[in-house]
């Protein structure tokens, strides 16, 4: 089947890859014979070049640790990617290769539901790309934030410096960390978790496990928690729409 549509996920590692299944069962279920979707675990960002180029190939969805460095060999972003500065999402027509970004969307559309009025402020765990698009889906909600990292920067506190009232100040904390993810799914976050409440909002970008160390340390406390999987649906189907339109 030489007319075949290529899509496929660049990343490093990605035994962690949800996509593929995703569409490989969109395909099945919607009876698409004529889509492919592969994962390429490339080692460095160079190899992305030989692989744009190959025939057929409709887009592909970038994840960790591809999705700012992968910036350079686009020919065009769209307005939402340019500003965040990161891409999860490429498609390539008539040669040209334009980048996207569909994890805000998805973030929003996953994270709105549960959203309270006293919900007021987020800290934002990790400085990644992942984090970026968290950052816009924010500001278009409205919600003051503020990073956390290992070290210390302008803007940015350090988990060292999280104190009980710093977690009473922030009602939502989102992890844009790997931490917690399989097979790692004892490690999480270093946080005065002992100071959260039921008027807390833990969000999870991981979803494999579905109940990660943070999120079950922020049920125990009755907070309000949700991982990542709803938030993958949603930009994987953003990014079919964008391919296809």
């Amino acid at each position: 089947m030489t007319n075949t549509k290529k899509l496929g996920l660049i990343g490093f590692p990605l035994s962690h890859s949800f996509s593929k299944g995703y569409f490989e069962n969109k395909f099945q279920n919607e009876g698409l014979i004529d889509y492919s979707y592969e994962n390429f675990a490339i080692e460095n960002i160079g190899m992305v070049k030989e692989l744009l180029a190959e025939q057929n190939l409709l887009g592909l969805n970038i994840t960790i640790p591809y999705k700012q460095s992968v910036i350079p060999f686009l020919d065009q972003l769209d307005e939402t990617a340019s500003e965040i500065g990161a891409v999860n999402t490429i498609k390539i027509k008539d040669g040209i290769k334009k980048g996207y970004n569909t994890d805000c969307y998805g973030f929003e559309m996953s994270f709105k539901p549960q959203l309270r009025t006293y919900h007021r402020q987020a800290l934002i765990l990790g400085t990644g790309g992942a984090s970026k698009a968290i950052v816009y889906a924010l500001k278009k909600l409205n919600i003051p934030y503020h990073y956390v990292s290992r070290q210390a920067r302008e803007g940015i506190y350090a988990y060292t410096d999280i104190t009980p009232q710093i977690i009473a100040n922030y009602q939502i904390i989102i992890n844009t960390t790997p931490l917690g993810m399989y097979p790692h799914a004892d490690t999480c976050p270093p946080l005065p978790y002992e100071a959260l409440t039921e008027k807390h909002y833990l969000f999870d970008l991981v979803y494999n496990p579905a109940l990660t160390a943070f999120l079950k340390k922020g049920q125990e406390q009755g907070c309000t928690i949700k991982n990542g999987l709803d938030m993958l649906h949603f930009q994987a189907e953003k990014a079919w729409e964008i391919w296809n339109q």
